[in-house]
């Protein structure tokens, strides 16, 4: 990972890295009078239309909060549901991925799961790890402070002697869940809710923030069509003044 505040990335009219909040499906649900599990599954339909919008756009990479190490607080019988959501995604969608260039990455404390689930978030890494079309990391059982605190484990257990004044952000950088990975460009959070949630502290240094009240099982194309042209449209300075960014724009 590149850091945004040591090199001044470039930014183009597409987002390379989209990273998103994937929230109201429950609500979506509700409002339908609906059970929450019937917004859950709806769910994966709207993850399929934007993966696929994604890979039409030309993104390279998009990182989903798909369940956060705070979501084992939700009542249990919903929590069951979304693990065995989950594993039914994966039985279905990886032939999808195969087929469609889509390398599939999971990242977070996988220790909770059962070792069923596991074994085909395993599967489905090996079967879609030669593919460049899209990268696609799910954030599950993640949380921003836990991969933080985990590349400082990583850290001192690779470096036990490591002085206090050798240690930078490149090299916590580089024993991060999510270290191999471009900052986003784009963070996208449905729902209605304006916060990031534990979701990815360390990357979203210089992240451009897009809100919508849309819930996500209604998120399509359309939808992140206009979350795109809204980080088009924007004037990304990181820490330099507009008209240093118009100087570099004329010379480029």
């Amino acid at each position: 990972m590149q850091s945004s505040t040591q090199v001044i990335p470039l930014s183009t009219d597409v987002p390379r890295h989209v990273a998103i909040i994937m929230d109201g499906n429950g609500r979506w649900a509700q409002r339908r009078l609906l059970p929450r599990f019937a917004g859950h599954a709806r769910g994966v339909e709207a993850v399929r239309n934007v993966v696929k919008r994604c890979v039409e756009r030309g993104v390279e990479f998009l990182t989903l909060f798909a369940f956060s190490s705070e979501n084992w607080r939700r009542p249990p019988e919903e929590v069951g549901f979304l693990m065995r959501t989950f594993m039914v995604a994966l039985d279905h969608e990886i032939t999808r991925m195969e087929r469609n260039g889509v390398r599939l990455r999971i990242a977070g404390d996988l220790s909770r799961f059962d070792s069923t689930l596991r074994t085909k978030i395993e599967e489905g890494e090996r079967r879609t790890a030669h593919n460049t079309a899209l990268t696609l990391t799910v954030c599950a059982n993640y949380g921003g402070r836990w991969e933080i605190v985990e590349a400082i484990k990583r850290l001192l257990r690779a470096h036990p002697h490591l002085a206090p004044d050798k240690v930078s952000e490149e090299l916590i950088a580089t024993h991060m869940a999510l270290g191999d990975l471009p900052e986003p460009d784009l963070f996208i959070r449905t729902g209605g809710e304006r916060r990031i949630s534990n979701f990815l502290l360390w990357q979203l240094a210089y992240t451009e923030l897009y809100f919508t009240d849309r819930f996500w099982p209604d998120f399509d194309a359309k939808a992140l069509d206009e979350a795109i042209s809204s980080y088009a449209e924007r004037e990304r300075r990181f820490g330099r003044t507009s008209e240093q960014v118009r100087q570099t724009g004329a010379a480029d």
